[in-house]
């Protein structure tokens, strides 16, 4: 527990004045709050100055009176005991006051005598205080408790007609706060929603006179937030992606990714079992992960991160809100060809995309074969591949002649798909 060394306990004066012929004022230096008695029977109602001290017993109150009366006056101070007034201390000077310091709890009375003038006030005194512990008894990966106790003083003052008791109504509160927002008005609040990092929390024991003791209390964190960012979520494969990891309060050495299969596989793998296959691909156990998916589909990624304390293992998993999706093969074949050297459209030039293997074959009307292209291993490609595929040259290397061609493209893509297209293009020389 944490124990407040610089509380602040409350010095209440309550405050009557009245005048045989004239006005004193009474009055209280360096007050924090004041309040008003309700006396039962006595019909007067006086003020209430409130002083917060350090301690209990403490007994720094002052009282102050001042006079309109001039020359040389006498101040007799008097405290209430037992249902009468007597004598606490005396002063003949010419001052327009008189003070009197470390008060104890009680009413007192001042009386300016100058000849036949005389001029009466009356206040109470209190001394106030605050004592007040506070800290965490249980943490785990679900909550902490938070838990304070705290003690201070009841006041009571007397009708001073018929010598009743009257217990002052001091309301006291007391607050949770983090940093400056107030997170519990109880004593013993539960938080659930828990930081990943040390946080430091108040405890507050108030009242209405400005009185308080204050208690610090830090939470070290047992628990980690799962979490990670992905530069390239969506392309064609092979898609190669960066996961990096952005976990708060994880223990290093303590992730765990996971890369689950095609959504279309896992579904059309899980209809004949009551639950679901295995859906995981891929674990990896290190900080972040550069992955790459050879095959089209449309792919989920979760993250594990633990935080490993004493006795204590507290585990978060972040899944990825949308899908990693590497998009499904293509091929598009141009229409026109002009190998006439003038940088445009020289070479015959087929685009491929998520495209593993492809094979293409020239011809010419006669169905001649003219050219054929070839690849085992279509990869790495960043945007949409491309490849030259003919120079416009026959099988003897002699240059073919204007006229129409004819395609046949045949292929696997790296979704699984078979892919095949055929068609013509025109193959012109002429220079614009």
């Amino acid at each position: 527990m944490n124990v407040s060394t610089f509380l602040k306990p409350l010095l209440i004066i309550i405050a009557v004045a009245f005048s045989a012929i004239a006005n004193a004022q009474i009055s209280a230096p360096g007050l924090t709050g004041s309040d008003k008695t309700s006396y039962p029977v006595f019909t007067e109602t006086d003020s209430i100055f409130v002083f917060c001290n350090q301690a209990e017993n403490s007994a720094t109150g002052s009282l102050r009176v001042t006079t309109s009366l001039t020359g040389t006056k006498t101040f007799l101070w008097e405290k209430y005991d037992a249902g009468n007034f007597g004598f606490y201390f005396s002063e003949s000077a010419d001052a327009a006051q008189s003070t009197i310091n470390n008060l104890s709890d009680g009413c007192y009375r001042v009386t300016v005598t100058q000849g036949a003038n005389t001029m009466v006030s009356r206040a109470w005194i209190f001394n106030d205080w605050f004592t007040a512990e506070a800290g965490i008894t249980e943490s785990n990966c679900d909550f902490f408790q938070l838990t304070s106790k705290h003690e201070t003083g009841t006041f009571e003052y007397y009708d001073l007609s018929t010598g009743a008791t009257v217990l002052l109504n001091k309301v006291v509160k007391v607050q949770w706060k983090k940093g400056n927002e107030v997170i519990a008005t109880i004593s013993d609040p539960q938080i659930t929603n828990l930081p990943t990092a040390n946080t430091d929390y108040t405890f507050r024991v108030y009242d209405q006179y400005g009185c308080e003791a204050v208690v610090p209390v830090t939470y070290e964190s047992v628990v980690t937030k799962a979490f990670f960012t992905v530069d390239k979520p969506k392309g064609e494969a092979p898609l190669t992606v960066t996961f990096t990891n952005s976990s708060e309060n994880g223990t290093a050495g303590q992730y765990e990714w996971f890369f689950f299969y095609d959504l279309d596989w896992i579904k059309e793998n899980s209809k004949s079992f009551d639950s679901p296959e295995d859906s995981i691909e891929n674990v990896y156990d290190q900080e972040s992960v550069v992955y790459t998916y050879e095959n089209s589909g449309t792919y989920m990624v979760k993250l594990v991160s633990k935080k490993l304390s004493p006795g204590l293992a507290c585990v978060d998993t972040f899944y990825l809100e949308d899908y990693i999706v590497a998009d499904t093969s293509f091929i598009n074949v141009p229409n026109v060809f002009t190998p006439n050297g003038d940088g445009t459209n020289d070479e015959f030039v087929v685009k491929f995309w998520s495209m593993q293997s492809v094979e293409i074959d020239i011809y010419n009307r006669w169905g001649k074969r003219l050219h054929s292209w070839k690849s085992g291993d279509v990869r790495g490609f960043e945007q949409t591949w491309t490849q030259t595929v003919w120079d416009g040259r026959g099988m003897g290397g002699r240059m073919a002649s204007p006229g129409v061609y004819f395609y046949n493209v045949t292929g696997i893509g790296r979704d699984g798909v078979k892919r095949h297209k055929d068609g013509f293009f025109h193959l012109f020389r002429e220079k614009d």
